[in-house]
């Protein structure tokens, strides 16, 4: 039996790649409509924040207003807080968490900081002259019960119809992943801590 890849001429890879590009065409011209965007960043894995910066990042290229609100890792004063502020003009960054839950070991005051988070920003989700609002480890808050899955609900359903919201964290709520408009769940498949005893690095992790 013959395994070889089958092989086409310059031609018939040609006609094939028109082809690609028409049904391409077609599809943006169907599909050409804007819409503010809610979007959920969860699962297992590694890469939700480091995702919704990167949104961040081109937000701000284009000359957007931006404002990252931290529901967790506030206590950390990590290095992205330190780049970003080069853009201090155009982006509002609030640490309002005092780090993990298992570091502060208060719930009654872990929830009046995340209901303080939420308050701030409502702010600048309500605010039209921000186009994305970056609520970073809130869906954490929403898991173990700090904020009212509804109440969160209805303070993005009364957002500007062109602004964005990245809500990033494991264990995002089923009626949030209903709601959204864009959901990415990471996946863990191997981590250098749980297999081979690597602590978080700088750079990495922080």
């Amino acid at each position: 039996m013959n395994n070889q890849p089958s092989t086409i001429n310059q031609d018939q890879y040609k006609q094939k790649m028109q082809r690609r590009k028409e049904v391409q065409e077609q599809r943006l011209a169907e599909k050409n409509r804007e819409k503010g965007l809610i979007i959920v960043n969860t699962g297992n894995g590694k890469g939700k924040t480091t995702a919704a910066l990167g949104m961040v990042l081109r937000s701000l290229g284009h000359g957007y207003q931006v404002a990252i609100i931290q529901f967790i890792k506030g206590a950390w004063e990590p290095a992205e807080k330190a780049v970003l502020e080069q853009w201090q003009g155009q982006l509002q960054f609030h640490a309002m968490g005092e780090g993990f839950t298992w570091e502060t070991q208060n719930r009654e005051r872990d929830t009046e900081k995340a209901i303080a988070a939420w308050q701030k920003s409502l702010e600048y989700i309500l605010n039209p002259e921000y186009k994305l609002v970056l609520l970073d480890e809130i869906n954490v808050a929403l898991k173990l019960g700090y904020l009212d899955v509804s109440e969160v609900l209805e303070g993005l359903a009364q957002k500007p119809a062109d602004s964005h919201v990245i809500l990033t964290g494991r264990g995002a709520p089923p009626e949030l992943i209903e709601k959204a408009d864009l959901v990415t769940e990471m996946t863990l498949v191997k981590h250098p801590f749980r297999e081979q005893g690597v602590k978080a690095q700088p750079g990495i992790e922080f």
